[in-house]
């Protein structure tokens, strides 16, 4: 399993949109879409899971695509970035 990383969604994306985005390139596992809890609406990031293959077509394919008028990034989660690096 790979986790990505979903910057730049426009604030009306919705799970169901953004599951049906990546679905056209494999089966998405697992989803978590930031929602802003006062205004209910996309905070503009996400992650997914999905198998190998499947992640790295759908980088290829949408990373830098436009949804909704906003230029979306997606890469693959790189956990030592999160945690800051080497110190």
């Amino acid at each position: 399993m790979v986790t990505l990383n979903v910057r730049g969604l426009p604030r009306s994306m919705t799970e169901k949109t953004l599951a049906g985005l990546f679905a056209q390139h494999g089966r998405v596992h697992k989803l978590k879409l930031a929602i802003d809890p006062f205004k209910n609406e996309c905070r503009g990031f996400a992650e997914l899971e999905m198998e190998g293959h499947e992640a790295r077509a759908a980088v290829a394919a949408l990373d830098g695509s436009t949804q909704d008028g906003t230029m979306i990034r997606v890469g693959l989660h790189d956990e030592k970035a999160r945690r800051g690096g080497c110190r």
